[in-house]
């Protein structure tokens, strides 16, 4: 359901033609998406007309605190590769570490208490680095642990007030919770409070705000009504609104906040319709999380594009999956969970330069 941008090949560059700003250059240079930070991936940052401006020696890290696999691809297996190679450095904590995700008959493996959380963020803090620019959160199951990484946000926030915390507030869909109940007033009162990227589904959005989503008037008040929580940037990503381009068709709807130079406020909504695919898919959330993050991060003031080249991203990597699965299943026969694990190594060149195949539609 997503897609992404390439940014062409690395160069390796000599000295005598390394351009003389780089040659002066002392510190890491200063990024347009958190400025005072030290932000920014090694790929070139964009202006709001898709052009690539100039390459930059800074260094965008991310703290991502996801559920980790041996086999396949989701949470942190799922966002670290395609972050990395879009030039971003990825520290991740593994909540969960599993065999492979539930999906299959069988798994096998640990999970991460909130204390050996704190543990683990302890040791980073202890020799002094813990300084991020992105923190990235999905699916949990344990409050304690939840709290725990609010409390972990507060603190990086403290310590660089441009910090972005993207969060997937994973807590169910199509009407139904599927993870404890007592984890919901955690995410409404504490978790989405300190965020500033949230991607809830429809029925996430609707949980957290108390507002049913029935028509598009619905949806953009929803999404305001999330703005008013905290987040700048709103993105629902799957909705049971009408799509215009037919009934093999989702629709997905973005809001962003931005405060211009002089204090006022203006807001981007956009919509977009996604192509369905018949088949269930594990890690696409995760997936879709931290290329929001990605291009969100080259276009901070132009929603409208981020989400084009995040969709586009998702879309070829699905492509390639769901094409692989019934290859190897065979004419006729259901692919297995091994068989739809997502095509990421394969997708590298669509992660970085995605081919734009979705358009969005400004509100």
């Amino acid at each position: 359901m997503l897609h992404v941008l390439q940014f062409g090949a690395w160069l390796l560059k000599l000295p005598s033609r390394i351009p003389v700003w780089k040659q002066q250059q002392t510190e890491p240079a200063a990024c347009p998406r958190a400025a005072g930070s030290r932000c920014s991936s090694r790929a070139a940052c964009a202006d709001s007309t898709d052009n690539f401006v100039r390459e930059t020696e800074m260094e965008c890290r991310v703290l991502s605190i996801q559920s980790h696999v041996v086999r396949g691809y989701v949470g942190n297996k799922s966002a670290s590769f395609p972050l990395q190679v879009m030039g971003f450095e990825v520290d991740s904590i593994n909540s969960v570490q599993f065999s492979n995700h539930t999906g299959y008959a069988h798994w096998k493996g640990q999970v991460l208490t909130a204390d050996e959380l704190h543990v683990l963020y302890e040791g980073i803090k202890l020799n002094n680095v813990n300084h991020y620019d992105y923190v990235l959160t999905g699916y949990t199951r344990d409050t304690s642990f939840l709290e725990m990484v609010v409390d972990i946000v507060q603190e990086l926030k403290r310590a660089n007030p441009n910090l972005v915390y993207v969060c997937d507030p994973v807590l169910g869909d199509h009407g139904s919770m599927y993870v404890p109940q007592n984890l919901y007033p955690v995410y409404k009162d504490k978790v989405v409070p300190v965020a500033d990227i949230i991607t809830p589904n429809q029925f996430e959005a609707e949980l957290l705000t108390g507002k049913n989503i029935s028509t598009e008037k619905d949806a953009v008040e929803v999404m305001d009504l999330l703005h008013n929580m905290g987040p700048d940037t709103v993105v629902i990503t799957s909705s049971d609104l009408p799509p215009r381009l037919g009934d093999r068709f989702l629709v997905s709807l973005g809001s962003q906040r931005i405060v211009m130079p002089d204090g006022t406020t203006t807001t981007q909504r956009i919509r977009i319709e996604v192509p369905k695919v018949d088949a269930v898919f594990v890690g696409t959330g995760d997936l879709f999380a931290a290329m929001l993050l990605a291009w969100t991060h080259h276009y901070p003031t132009d929603l409208k594009t981020a989400c084009e080249k995040t969709f586009s991203v998702m879309h070829h990597v699905i492509q390639r999956t769901i094409s692989y699965a019934h290859e190897m299943a065979g004419p006729g026969r259901r692919p297995s969970p091994a068989q739809l694990e997502l095509r990421m190594v394969q997708s590298k060149a669509d992660i970085e330069d995605p081919a734009i195949v979705m358009e969005a539609t400004v509100l």
